[in-house]
């Protein structure tokens, strides 16, 4: 089990999902070789600001807010991001698909789920190809 206790896990989600802020990411990672998860970074430069604590060691847990479309047409979707590191540890790695759940309790509202173990993978066009079978909701 993960503990994600941390309230400054919860507290970085409800500032993403806060129309009123500007903050539009959060990430999460592993405290040393502990199952504790700690906010490692949010901001408001999205995914490509998110993608540089993508450490290849490492597992990193993320949440995005992307709004596209003009004011007429404007559309929030929420993304939820793990990044396994490629050098990352087999049993850190294994244990992922079990923490996720863990995660998942306190990072409850998405549209997209997405895994990778490439930074280049993270690609907002690439996520929307792969979760909408070839629908671009990106310019």
């Amino acid at each position: 089990m993960a503990n994600v206790s941390d309230e400054a896990i919860l507290d970085a989600y409800l500032d993403v999902r806060n129309d009123e802020t500007e903050t539009n990411w959060m990430a999460c990672s592993y405290v040393g070789k502990t199952n504790d998860l700690e906010m490692i970074g949010s901001g408001s430069a999205g995914i490509d600001e998110m993608k540089a604590l993508f450490d290849p060691t490492k597992v990193v847990y993320g949440y995005l807010r992307v709004v596209n479309g003009d004011s007429n047409t404007k559309r929030t979707l929420f993304v939820f991001l793990t990044f396994i590191g490629e050098k990352c540890g087999v049993m850190r790695r294994a244990r992922v698909s079990v923490h996720k759940a863990d995660v998942k309790q306190v990072i409850k509202e998405f549209a997209v789920e997405f895994c990778g173990s490439e930074v280049d993978e993270f690609d907002l066009n690439k996520i929307w190809q792969q979760s909408f079978k070839g629908y671009h909701y990106f310019n």
